[in-house]
Protein backbone atom coordinates (compact mmCIF):
# COMPACT_ATOMS: atom_id res chain seq x y z
CA UNK A 1 0.00 0.00 0.00
CA UNK A 2 1.22 3.55 -0.88
CA UNK A 3 -0.06 6.74 1.05
CA UNK A 4 0.74 9.68 -1.48
CA UNK A 5 1.68 13.37 0.29
CA UNK A 6 -1.55 14.27 -1.46
CA UNK A 7 -3.66 11.91 1.09
CA UNK A 8 -2.33 14.03 4.05
CA UNK A 9 -2.49 17.38 2.77
CA UNK A 10 -6.11 17.74 4.12
CA UNK A 11 -5.57 15.70 7.50
CA UNK A 12 -7.18 17.63 10.56
CA UNK A 13 -6.62 15.71 13.43
CA UNK A 14 -6.37 17.42 16.60
CA UNK A 15 -5.32 15.39 19.26
CA UNK A 16 -1.77 15.51 21.52
CA UNK A 17 1.26 14.83 20.22
CA UNK A 18 2.96 11.76 21.17
CA UNK A 19 6.82 11.30 21.89
CA UNK A 20 8.65 8.71 22.37
CA UNK A 21 8.85 5.10 19.85
CA UNK A 22 7.23 5.73 16.74
CA UNK A 23 3.99 3.77 17.27
CA UNK A 24 0.70 4.32 18.56
CA UNK A 25 -1.75 2.24 20.00
CA UNK A 26 -3.70 1.38 22.65
CA UNK A 27 -3.09 -1.66 25.14
CA UNK A 28 -3.16 -5.14 23.28
CA UNK A 29 -6.04 -7.03 23.49
CA UNK A 30 -6.03 -10.18 25.91
CA UNK A 31 -3.68 -12.64 24.33
CA UNK A 32 -3.36 -11.06 21.42
CA UNK A 33 0.31 -11.30 20.76
CA UNK A 34 0.20 -14.78 21.08
CA UNK A 35 -1.95 -14.96 18.07
CA UNK A 36 -0.27 -14.55 15.33
CA UNK A 37 3.42 -15.22 13.91
CA UNK A 38 5.97 -14.27 11.40
CA UNK A 39 3.57 -16.51 9.21
CA UNK A 40 0.35 -14.12 9.32
CA UNK A 41 -1.39 -13.48 6.05
CA UNK A 42 -0.89 -9.95 5.23
CA UNK A 43 -3.59 -7.82 4.98
CA UNK A 44 -3.44 -4.63 3.19
CA UNK A 45 -5.60 -2.08 5.46
CA UNK A 46 -8.09 0.84 4.04
CA UNK A 47 -7.07 4.19 4.85
CA UNK A 48 -10.56 6.18 5.46
CA UNK A 49 -11.04 10.09 5.03
CA UNK A 50 -14.38 11.81 5.51
CA UNK A 51 -15.57 14.69 3.95
CA UNK A 52 -14.67 16.79 6.97
CA UNK A 53 -10.86 15.81 6.36
CA UNK A 54 -11.15 13.57 9.69
CA UNK A 55 -8.91 10.45 8.97
CA UNK A 56 -8.57 7.22 10.60
CA UNK A 57 -4.44 7.37 10.43
CA UNK A 58 -2.60 4.56 12.38
CA UNK A 59 -1.74 7.25 14.66
CA UNK A 60 -2.51 10.86 16.00
CA UNK A 61 -0.95 13.42 13.08
CA UNK A 62 -0.26 17.16 15.17
CA UNK A 63 -0.02 20.55 13.74
CA UNK A 64 3.47 20.00 13.57
CA UNK A 65 3.17 16.53 11.75
CA UNK A 66 0.64 18.29 9.04
CA UNK A 67 3.12 20.98 7.84
CA UNK A 68 5.98 18.23 7.85
CA UNK A 69 4.38 15.64 5.35
CA UNK A 70 4.19 18.44 3.14
CA UNK A 71 7.62 19.70 2.88
CA UNK A 72 10.59 17.96 1.22
CA UNK A 73 13.77 16.40 3.22
CA UNK A 74 16.04 19.15 1.63
CA UNK A 75 14.00 22.15 3.75
CA UNK A 76 13.82 19.93 7.23
CA UNK A 77 16.10 21.32 9.63
CA UNK A 78 17.69 18.20 12.26
CA UNK A 79 17.90 18.77 15.82
CA UNK A 80 20.84 19.93 16.87
CA UNK A 81 22.21 18.38 20.29
CA UNK A 82 22.10 21.30 22.24
CA UNK A 83 18.22 22.50 21.03
CA UNK A 84 17.67 18.60 21.98
CA UNK A 85 18.63 19.39 25.84
CA UNK A 86 16.55 22.95 25.53
CA UNK A 87 13.53 20.35 24.56
CA UNK A 88 14.02 17.88 26.66
CA UNK A 89 14.93 20.13 29.71
CA UNK A 90 18.09 19.80 31.51
CA UNK A 91 18.22 20.95 35.12
CA UNK A 92 21.36 20.88 37.37
CA UNK A 93 19.39 19.07 40.53
CA UNK A 94 20.85 18.55 44.21
CA UNK A 95 22.49 15.22 43.66
CA UNK A 96 25.75 13.73 43.83
CA UNK A 97 28.12 15.76 40.97
CA UNK A 98 28.97 12.46 38.79
CA UNK A 99 25.34 12.20 38.01
CA UNK A 100 23.82 15.58 37.94
CA UNK A 101 24.48 16.23 34.34
CA UNK A 102 22.05 13.83 33.19
CA UNK A 103 19.11 14.89 35.18
CA UNK A 104 16.00 15.28 32.83
CA UNK A 105 13.69 16.96 34.05
CA UNK A 106 9.83 17.87 32.86
CA UNK A 107 9.86 21.27 34.50
CA UNK A 108 10.97 22.66 30.99
CA UNK A 109 10.25 19.62 28.77
CA UNK A 110 8.56 20.00 25.53
CA UNK A 111 8.37 16.60 24.13
CA UNK A 112 6.01 17.97 21.57
CA UNK A 113 8.04 19.81 19.22
CA UNK A 114 10.46 16.90 18.70
CA UNK A 115 10.15 15.97 14.85
CA UNK A 116 10.93 13.55 12.31
CA UNK A 117 12.19 13.81 8.81
CA UNK A 118 9.34 14.10 6.47
CA UNK A 119 9.75 11.05 4.47
CA UNK A 120 10.52 9.06 7.44
CA UNK A 121 6.96 10.59 8.68
CA UNK A 122 5.62 9.51 5.28
CA UNK A 123 7.19 5.68 5.79
CA UNK A 124 6.05 5.38 9.18
CA UNK A 125 2.57 6.40 8.43
CA UNK A 126 2.47 3.71 5.98
CA UNK A 127 4.30 1.25 8.08
CA UNK A 128 1.82 1.94 10.97
CA UNK A 129 -1.23 1.51 8.78
CA UNK A 130 0.20 -2.03 7.71
CA UNK A 131 1.60 -3.30 10.90
CA UNK A 132 -1.78 -2.47 12.94
CA UNK A 133 -4.22 -4.36 10.30
CA UNK A 134 -2.13 -7.40 10.66
CA UNK A 135 -1.21 -7.19 14.63
CA UNK A 136 -4.15 -5.28 15.96
CA UNK A 137 -1.72 -3.11 17.95
CA UNK A 138 1.55 -1.42 17.79
CA UNK A 139 2.60 -2.76 21.07
CA UNK A 140 1.75 -6.11 20.25
CA UNK A 141 4.28 -6.14 17.17
CA UNK A 142 6.70 -5.05 19.50
CA UNK A 143 6.05 -7.50 22.23
CA UNK A 144 6.19 -9.94 19.86
CA UNK A 145 8.64 -9.10 17.19
CA UNK A 146 10.81 -6.97 18.51
CA UNK A 147 11.07 -7.63 22.37
CA UNK A 148 10.14 -11.82 22.01
CA UNK A 149 8.38 -11.03 25.54
CA UNK A 150 4.69 -13.18 26.23
CA UNK A 151 3.24 -11.31 28.81
CA UNK A 152 1.19 -13.59 31.71
CA UNK A 153 -2.64 -14.72 31.37
CA UNK A 154 -3.27 -12.65 33.80
CA UNK A 155 -2.60 -9.74 31.41
CA UNK A 156 -6.09 -7.62 30.21
CA UNK A 157 -6.95 -4.76 28.16
CA UNK A 158 -7.47 -2.76 31.25
CA UNK A 159 -4.12 -4.06 33.17
CA UNK A 160 -1.56 -3.53 29.98
CA UNK A 161 0.58 -6.33 29.56
CA UNK A 162 2.00 -7.83 32.75
CA UNK A 163 5.68 -10.06 32.40
CA UNK A 164 7.10 -12.42 34.41
CA UNK A 165 10.08 -10.82 36.37
CA UNK A 166 13.46 -12.07 37.48
CA UNK A 167 14.46 -9.35 39.96
CA UNK A 168 11.56 -7.17 41.07
CA UNK A 169 13.79 -4.32 41.41
CA UNK A 170 13.94 -2.35 38.25
CA UNK A 171 17.09 -2.55 35.74
CA UNK A 172 18.53 -4.99 38.86
CA UNK A 173 18.71 -8.17 36.34
CA UNK A 174 18.77 -7.78 32.16
CA UNK A 175 16.78 -10.40 31.58
CA UNK A 176 14.00 -7.71 32.96
CA UNK A 177 15.05 -5.06 30.15
CA UNK A 178 15.63 -4.79 26.79
CA UNK A 179 18.43 -2.41 25.01
CA UNK A 180 17.43 -1.57 21.34
CA UNK A 181 17.57 1.46 18.44
CA UNK A 182 14.38 3.62 18.05
CA UNK A 183 12.92 2.10 14.97
CA UNK A 184 11.48 5.26 13.75
CA UNK A 185 14.16 8.21 15.33
CA UNK A 186 13.25 11.72 15.26
CA UNK A 187 15.20 14.01 12.64
CA UNK A 188 18.54 14.04 14.38
CA UNK A 189 21.67 15.80 13.90
CA UNK A 190 24.42 13.70 12.25
CA UNK A 191 26.62 11.63 15.75
CA UNK A 192 23.06 11.73 17.41
CA UNK A 193 21.48 7.95 17.86
CA UNK A 194 18.09 7.36 19.35
CA UNK A 195 17.99 4.23 21.64
CA UNK A 196 15.04 2.56 23.78
CA UNK A 197 15.11 1.24 27.14
CA UNK A 198 12.07 -1.48 27.28
CA UNK A 199 11.47 -2.31 30.50
CA UNK A 200 9.22 -5.72 31.77
CA UNK A 201 8.43 -3.27 35.24
CA UNK A 202 6.19 -0.52 35.75
CA UNK A 203 8.21 2.65 37.20
CA UNK A 204 6.40 4.23 39.67
CA UNK A 205 4.65 7.90 38.61
CA UNK A 206 2.62 10.58 40.28
CA UNK A 207 -1.18 10.34 39.37
CA UNK A 208 -1.99 13.76 38.18
CA UNK A 209 -0.43 13.27 34.79
CA UNK A 210 1.82 10.38 35.13
CA UNK A 211 5.02 11.51 35.51
CA UNK A 212 7.98 10.00 37.14
CA UNK A 213 8.67 9.96 40.91
CA UNK A 214 11.79 11.27 42.59
CA UNK A 215 12.12 6.96 43.09
CA UNK A 216 11.55 6.32 39.59
CA UNK A 217 13.08 9.63 38.31
CA UNK A 218 16.69 8.21 40.39
CA UNK A 219 16.20 4.73 39.24
CA UNK A 220 16.74 5.54 35.67
CA UNK A 221 19.37 7.89 36.35
CA UNK A 222 21.33 5.01 38.04
CA UNK A 223 20.92 3.14 35.49
CA UNK A 224 21.87 4.97 32.76
CA UNK A 225 24.78 6.79 34.87
CA UNK A 226 26.28 3.05 35.24
CA UNK A 227 24.94 1.61 31.58
CA UNK A 228 25.78 4.56 29.39
CA UNK A 229 28.17 7.27 31.07
CA UNK A 230 30.57 4.84 32.66
CA UNK A 231 30.87 3.01 29.47
CA UNK A 232 31.73 5.66 27.42
CA UNK A 233 34.28 7.77 30.30
CA UNK A 234 37.39 6.88 27.90
CA UNK A 235 35.60 9.40 25.20
CA UNK A 236 36.71 13.30 25.55
CA UNK A 237 33.99 14.96 26.57
CA UNK A 238 31.67 11.91 27.96
CA UNK A 239 30.12 14.07 30.73
CA UNK A 240 27.85 15.71 27.82
CA UNK A 241 27.27 12.39 25.29
CA UNK A 242 24.31 11.36 26.95
CA UNK A 243 20.39 12.41 27.49
CA UNK A 244 17.30 10.64 28.79
CA UNK A 245 13.87 11.03 28.67
CA UNK A 246 10.62 9.19 29.60
CA UNK A 247 7.20 10.04 28.53
CA UNK A 248 4.46 10.88 30.83
CA UNK A 249 1.98 8.35 30.54
CA UNK A 250 -0.69 10.95 28.90
CA UNK A 251 2.09 10.89 25.86
CA UNK A 252 3.22 7.62 25.60
CA UNK A 253 2.89 5.95 22.32
CA UNK A 254 3.25 2.61 23.37
CA UNK A 255 0.91 2.36 26.43
CA UNK A 256 1.29 -0.33 28.83
CA UNK A 257 4.73 -1.19 27.61
CA UNK A 258 6.83 0.37 29.98
CA UNK A 259 10.09 2.42 28.09
CA UNK A 260 12.58 5.23 28.49
CA UNK A 261 14.60 7.37 25.63
CA UNK A 262 18.10 7.67 25.35
CA UNK A 263 19.76 9.69 22.86
CA UNK A 264 24.15 9.54 22.75
CA UNK A 265 26.24 11.73 20.97
CA UNK A 266 29.73 10.83 18.56
CA UNK A 267 29.58 7.03 20.18
CA UNK A 268 31.75 4.74 18.31
CA UNK A 269 29.68 2.05 16.58
CA UNK A 270 31.01 -0.84 18.50
CA UNK A 271 29.76 0.76 21.73
CA UNK A 272 26.34 1.25 20.72
CA UNK A 273 26.25 -2.20 19.21
CA UNK A 274 26.99 -3.88 23.03
CA UNK A 275 24.53 -1.60 24.32
CA UNK A 276 21.73 -2.61 22.07
CA UNK A 277 23.17 -6.62 21.23
CA UNK A 278 24.17 -5.80 17.82
CA UNK A 279 20.11 -5.10 17.21
CA UNK A 280 19.47 -2.51 13.91
CA UNK A 281 16.68 -0.97 13.39
CA UNK A 282 13.51 -2.41 11.37
CA UNK A 283 11.67 0.18 9.27
CA UNK A 284 8.84 -1.66 6.57
CA UNK A 285 9.05 -5.00 7.89
CA UNK A 286 6.10 -6.78 8.45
Amino acid sequence: MIISDDFFRGVRIDTPVTAGFCGLGREAPENLASSFSRSARRITPKMIVSNDGENAAPFPLTATDRELLVLDDIKFQPHTWDELKQIIGVAHLNLPSRTEHLISTTAENRLEVLKRWPSDLRRYAQWGAETKAIYGTIPSYVMQERLHWQPLPSSTPKTGPIFELRNPTPFADPNDYKILPNDWPYGLAPGITHIIVWLKHRLEVEPSRGDMTSKSRTQVQQFVQTTFVDKVRDIPGYEDKVQWFKNWTALQSVPGLEHLHVLVRDIPQDIIAEWTGGEEMVQGKV
